[in-house]
């Protein structure tokens, strides 16, 4: 029996009322689309936490869709993280994004403290069980951070060793990219699903200030015709909705268990791609 695709959305914490109510709204809307989950990012060292956690409880309790938080390990003590899980635990929060984390800037790390996303994984299920559902990243591009492919993916290995259930990807523009990456974690006996994370196109100079922060490439071919609409905006998205469907239409017939988009806290780049792929739940 095959298992049904799974498609959900993911949100940032705002720092202004306005902020956080204008992605109520946009997840209101989403949730009209019955995804399956939600996810809510967490800001380097915890910056985020206390709006990452509201914002985690709004979604959960008011809009009703099931909600994962990210968890970080850098920047939190065990004492705090522990807090964490209890709290989420008590509120019905059943899933959960874990994360290394990037260290805000001019912050080394404290001894004692959980350095990588796979001892984060297993401190998770030694203090929870198996509560919750844990997710983890996955990189077709190679973290940003990695010595070489093979480390990367020995990585990805200890992270689903120590108890992770399924994987979501860094976005990325090249759905071989991702072909290849699968077919390497299965030959390391790696069978959990790995869901393709999604970018919409809706700003070019944007995208690639964060494409070159996070190591995720934007082909030649694609960024040489976003820098020829220069400043027609309507141009670059019609065209950025046109190759990232094409690309999500590959994903899912070459067998990608579903997608996660990445919504910059915007309902209508997600939801065009999402009628182009005729994803009716």
């Amino acid at each position: 029996m095959t298992q049904q695709n799974r498609y959900s959305f993911e949100f940032f914490p705002t720092k202004t009322d306005a902020g956080h109510e204008k992605l109520m709204g946009v997840a209101r809307e989403l949730a009209r689309y019955q995804p399956d989950f939600f996810s809510c990012t967490y800001g380097a060292g915890g910056s985020t936490r206390d709006r990452t956690l509201n914002t985690v409880l709004q979604l959960d309790g008011e809009v009703k869709v099931p909600t994962a938080p990210h968890l970080s390990c850098v920047g939190d003590s065990p004492e705090e993280l522990r807090n964490l899980l209890q709290l989420y635990r008590q509120a019905g929060i059943q899933r959960i994004v874990a994360l290394r984390g990037d260290l805000p800037s001019g912050m080394g790390l404290a001894s004692g403290e959980l350095r990588y996303a796979n001892e984060l994984v297993e401190f998770i299920r030694n203090e929870t069980g198996d509560h919750f559902h844990i997710e983890v990243a996955a990189y077709p591009e190679m973290h940003p951070q990695a010595r070489n492919f093979e480390d990367d993916l020995l990585n990805f290995q200890r992270k689903v060793r120590a108890g992770a259930d399924s994987a979501i990807t860094q976005y990325f523009f090249n759905a071989d990219s991702y072909f290849y990456f699968m077919e390497r974690v299965r030959k390391l006996g790696i069978d959990i699903p790995v869901v393709p994370g999604i970018m919409p196109i809706t700003n070019y100079s944007r995208l690639a200030r964060f494409s070159d922060a996070c190591g995720a490439e934007i082909p030649r071919w694609i960024r040489k015709q976003l820098e020829a609409y220069g400043d027609d905006m309507d141009s670059i998205q019609a065209y950025g909705e046109q190759v990232v469907t094409q690309m999500c239409e590959r994903l899912l017939q070459g067998g990608a268990p579903g997608l996660h988009f990445y919504t910059l806290n915007q309902a209508e780049p997600s939801l065009a791609i999402w009628h182009n792929l005729k994803l009716a739940r």
